[in-house]
Order: C-alpha cells, then structure tokens, then sequence
C-alpha cells in the first residue's frame, strides 16, 4: 500500500494547485501538519488517493513519471479538464481491461486516470 505521492510545484501555488486538484478533480485539502506547512505546498485526498504538492525551489514539472489514478468518472473528468484548457490525451489499448487518459496540472505535472472496462 502506498501512503500517498508527492508532485512538485513552484513557490506561491497553491491556490492554483487548491483550484485544480479541488475545484476540477474534486479531491478534498488534508490540513498539513503545522511544522510541514511552514514550508508551503498543500495535501489532497480523495478517491483512495493522497497526492501531496510540495515546493520545490528549482522547480521542474514531471513529465514523464506521474502517478495514476483510478476514476469511477472518467469521461465526465475528462470532459470537465478539457472544458477547462487542460487538454486529455486518450491512452491507446496497450493495457487490456483498461481506460485510460493523460492530462498535466497547472504546473506541467504528468497526471493519468483510468478506470477499468466493464463487461456488457
């Protein structure tokens, strides 16, 4: 089990980070520990999932690693990033059994979710 991910964000992000990973993926904010959130950045949690955002001076956005995670809502996710100018890549059907698409947060993270494929 992994107790959650940490992407990188630049100095002063936060509200954009709160009205991405809130506002469009519909995580819930986790308060940070007092002695952590001095040194900025902020904690998401939702659908199984913790992502943490930390800053990073020299930032530099992941674009390759990233996390993946599973949506129940994958279209209308999908629908609702693209509304919102964060363009979605639909993944090819390299893993069987799977759904799945690309997009980058505000600060140029790789970001994946999938779903699994139901039968019928």
């Amino acid at each position: 089990m992994i107790h959650h991910v940490l992407l990188a964000c630049p100095r002063g992000s936060e509200e954009l980070s709160r009205s991405f990973y809130v506002g469009l993926l519909g995580l819930t904010e986790k308060a940070k520990p007092p002695a952590l959130a001095a040194r900025g950045g902020c904690w998401f949690t939702g659908y199984d999932a913790e992502l943490h955002l930390g800053v990073e001076d020299d930032f530099h956005p992941a674009r390759k690693a990233h996390p993946a995670l599973v949506r129940p809502d994958l279209d209308a996710l999908a629908a609702r990033l693209a509304a919102a100018g964060h363009p979605v890549t639909w993944g090819d059907e390299e893993i069987p059994g799977v759904r799945r698409f690309h997009t980058h947060d505000p600060h140029g993270n790789r970001l994946e979710f999938l779903a699994p494929v139901t039968a019928g």
